[in-house]
């Protein structure tokens, strides 16, 4: 059975359970604070779990891409290494909100994987939740007697709260867990160790696959445990492994779930794999790695040197690195594997497809880059390692490891896996000190206490009534504590709201609340997962009474007309430069619109200019805003809305139109109600962001207004200088070409006087043991004179030993000449001399044996210089 008909039998299996198959969320995380990547299938149903959003099924099913490189769930060491952690991978999961619970799930999944899959009873074994005295939780006696009824007890084992209670982070919904897990062993093996006895040991041949989770709980900020307003079932299977069990391979890597990816690596490198262990090291860590890169491109996720767009890129570099060393690739290759994940991957995300080209681009143009670096870097880990052999040494340096890092673009964790190696570890926290030394990070964010919700109101469910209405009243429905650099503020929901949340590019209102003679600032709006939170500087007095929520209206007015003005700049870009042109990322507020798009090369200006005429005809001609909303996804994309990569849709969708056919998106936004309210459309700046993809700065309204005026201002103000010229194109032209002439002229004149400085200071060469000595103080002009200058009197005058004390315009320098056979004869270094003699001027320098300059801030050290230097000689 191969890997596409095992994905499709599961799903089809829960579908005929009822179930509703739905996509995958993204694998970038955008509406979770506490999560940077989707790590499990739950995360997209976490509002379902804690009540604060009702599911639209009940029960759902579906397969979900996952990312554990960061955090609590963090596989990234093992990758490779062992042959079966992955960074990215499948988890298969059946859900049940509030419907059916423990007995359903415990028989249906020992259905699917034994008679749906045929896997064999004889090598199954099962773990159920045995209690946990801190936790004041008894053994789940009902899981027991479930499993009881489908398998021999003496296969069903207790396990601890470390493996049988399943907590996605340090608070949020929990529960206890059944685990299924299988014996792969070989009938030998398995007759002189029991399979029960390897459960949950690490064994790779006796794995996990199965994790069902009993959703009860929700851990507060506090450890105490809650119990959630419904029951719940969440399962988890990693579909890597059940493959791997269903086609009898002793390795994930080994189905075909990477076997075309190792076949065209080892192909490419000339290898074989399976015979040299280092080798197989690497294609598997590359099989792996791309899988992760691919999909988190796509879902909108580029690499960066910041958040999670670092993380992409240290995956992508350890790769490179990988392949580099082990496999010989010295140039890019990880982006020819892209269309080897279309293939395996179109049938169930098709994202994928229709993004190959942007995809292979942006991770060959990544591969360059690291390339260019990666040679030298490993050049100086070499010596590095040889220097540490000396001595004995066995910890690489944190300052060292930075530098690699600062310079070479190392990864922390790449320098420790070459370390690792080669028998040697890496001083984590020196790291850790020049990083913070560097970056000056703040650590307001590790010191931040969020307390837990404290519920006011019986209410569910948040109204959002902002597109309307900028006022209403209001109840609280719960609040939190916020202490963050020693402050405190607090998150409060509210029962209606027309403040907008931070969300899709656009940042969240500000404004205030007002009531019982009160007037509560509100800072800012932020969603967490679907529930909109507002940011307060203080608690109303009340909070059971009924508030105006107001918003900041000046405010929303200039962010409306910033994010109409995005969707007006995308269509124009896509009709200026083409169809390949496509959203990658944009910030929206009051200010300011920014607009991140994939496109290969610099707009030329004449680009640029068209894009902003046909923005500002759009809004001359004051098109009406054509909202629709609760509208099917199909039929959105009929209408020719597009659907932004990264960003998870659910079956009704808003859709923004600015003349029917032109604008055309899905978005959930507030928007002006006609064009013309944008005013004007101005661009700023364009520049690259990332490989393959550009930014556009721009602002309308009030800014282009002023930014408009400035310029004006400007060009009065050179008018003034300039004498109220008629043409002040010309002027300037005028002014260039003089001050062209006058260069010219002034670098005659260096140059005769550099002749004349060098015709006197031959007349002082001296005769000296050995050498033809020139130890003089000279003044000549800044720029390269002195340099020019030395290298001249060293092609003239034969072994010469030359130290010119040089006054430039004020300012003390000093060049050391010393001619190659004195060099040899005398062991001199002209590096090591300048250094010294910079010692007078309180400076410093250096060079190449032959010719070193060094300057400094005394020029009054210039003759104890001349002193030094003949003492030298």
């Amino acid at each position: 059975m191969d890997s596409k008909l095992v994905r499709r039998k599961f799903l089809e299996f829960f579908e005929n359970k009822q179930h509703q198959i739905v996509d995958s969320a993204p694998l970038v995380n955008k509406d979770d604070p506490t999560l940077m990547f989707t790590n499990a299938g739950m995360n997209q149903f976490k509002d379902y779990f804690l009540g604060n959003k009702k599911p639209q099924y009940n029960r759902v099913a579906d397969t979900q891409k996952c990312l554990r490189v960061s955090g609590k769930h963090n596989d990234l060491e093992e990758v490779g290494l062992d042959t079966y952690h992955h960074t990215m991978f499948e988890m298969l999961g059946n859900w049940s909100f509030g419907d059916y619970f423990k007995k359903e799930a415990i028989a249906w999944a020992w259905e699917l994987l034994t008679e749906v899959y045929g896997l064999p009873k004889d090598r199954l074994y099962v773990t159920v939740f045995g209690g946990d005295e801190g936790d004041k939780l008894d053994v789940d006696q009902e899981a027991y007697d479930y499993w009881k009824e489908i398998i021999a007890e003496d296969r069903i084992l207790y396990g601890s709260k470390k493996d049988n209670f399943w907590e996605m982070g340090d608070t949020g919904p929990c529960g206890p867990c059944s685990e299924i897990h299988i014996d792969l062993r070989k009938p030998e093996e398995i007759e002189k160790v029991p399979g029960k006895e390897l459960v949950n040991q690490d064994h790779p041949a006796v794995v996990e696959i199965w994790n069902l989770v009993f959703m009860e709980f929700n851990r507060l900020a506090s450890g105490e445990l809650k119990n959630l307003p419904a029951k719940h079932v969440d399962t988890g299977m990693g579909f890597e492994r059940l493959c791997m069990a269903i086609q009898k391979k002793s390795s994930n890597y080994d189905t075909d779930v990477f076997t075309p990816l190792i076949n065209f690596l080892a192909e490419k490198a000339g290898v074989k794999y399976g015979v040299d262990n280092q080798t197989d090291i690497a294609i598997r860590v590359i099989s792996d790695h791309v899988r992760a890169i691919a999909f988190a491109i796509t879902d909108g996720q580029l690499p960066s040197n910041t958040g999670a767009g670092y993380v992409i890129r240290r995956i992508l570099r350890r790769a490179v690195r990988y392949g580099f060393t082990f496999l010989d690739f010295k140039k890019p290759f990880i982006y020819e594997l892209v269309p080897i994940l279309v293939d395996q991957f179109e049938e169930v995300f098709p994202e994928l497809k229709s993004q190959k080209d942007f995809v292979m681009r942006v991770i060959e143009q990544e591969e360059a880059s690291f390339l260019r670096t990666l040679e030298n870097g490993l050049k100086k880990i070499d010596s590095v390692k040889s220097e540490m052999a000396s001595k004995g040494e066995t910890v690489i340096d944190g300052k060292l490891a930075f530098e690699l890092y600062d310079t070479f673009g190392f990864p922390f964790d790449l320098t420790s896996l070459i370390a690792r190696e080669n028998g040697l570890s890496v001083d984590s926290g020196g790291f850790d000190t020049e990083m913070q030394k560097q970056k000056a990070r703040s650590k307001a964010d590790a010191a931040k206490e969020t307390g837990d919700w404290n519920v006011v109101g019986d209410q569910e469910n948040v109204e959002f009534i902002g597109y309307e209405h900028l006022e209403s009243e209001a109840k609280l429905i719960k609040y939190r504590t916020i202490k963050q650099k020693g402050k405190e503020i607090y998150q409060v929901v509210l029962d209606k709201t027309p403040f907008y949340a931070e969300s899709g590019g656009q940042v969240g209102d500000q404004g205030h609340l007002e009531g019982y003679g009160e007037k509560i600032s509100v800072l800012d709006t932020k969603k967490e997962n679907d529930l909109i939170v507002h940011f307060t500087d203080k608690l109303p007095v009340n909070l059971e009474g009924s508030y105006k929520a107001v918003v900041s209206a000046k405010k929303r007015k200039l962010i409306m007309s910033n994010h109409s003005a995005t969707h007006l700049l995308h269509a124009a870009l896509r009709s200026v430069l083409g169809e390949h042109v496509e959203q990658k990322g944009s910030l929206v507020n009051d200010k300011v619109l920014r607009f991140d798009f994939s496109h290969f090369q610099k707009m030329t200006d004449d680009e640029i200019a068209r894009v902003e005429h046909i923005v500002n005809e759009k809004i001359r001609e004051n098109i009406p805003l054509n909202e629709k909303r609760n509208v099917p996804i199909e039929e959105a994309k009929k209408m020719g809305a597009m659907a932004l990569f990264g960003e998870k849709y659910g079956e009704f969708v808003r859709v923004i139109m600015f003349d029917q056919g032109y604008s055309v998106e899905l978005c959930g936004g507030t928007h002006v109600p006609a064009t013309g309210n944008i005013g004007f459309f101005k661009i700023v700046s364009e520049s690259s962001i990332a490989a393959g993809v550009r930014r556009i700065e721009a602002i309308t309204s009030e800014a282009a207004e002023k930014y408009i005026e400035e310029q004006f201002a400007l060009v009065d103000e050179l008018k003034e200088l300039l004498k109220n010229p008629k043409d002040i194109k010309a002027a300037v032209h005028s002014l260039v070409e003089q001050k062209s002439k006058l260069e010219k002229e002034i670098e005659k004149l260096h140059a005769g006087q550099a002749q004349g400085i060098k015709k006197e200071l031959l007349g002082k060469v001296k005769a000296q043991n050995g050498a033809n000595v020139i130890i003089e103080k000279v003044a000549v002009p800044a720029g390269d004179a002195l340099k020019n200058l030395s290298f001249e009197l060293k092609n003239e005058v034969e072994n010469l030993f030359m130290v010119l004390a040089a006054d430039i315009e004020g300012k003390p320098q000093i060049a050391v000449v010393i001619g190659d056979n004195i060099i040899k004869e005398k062991d001199l270094n002209a590096g090591t001399i300048v250094r010294e003699l910079a010692k007078e001027i309180k400076g410093g320098g250096g060079g190449q044996p032959f010719f070193a300059t060094a300057g400094g801030k005394d020029i009054g050290g210039l003759d104890k210089v001349l002193e030094k230097a003949r003492a030298i000689i």
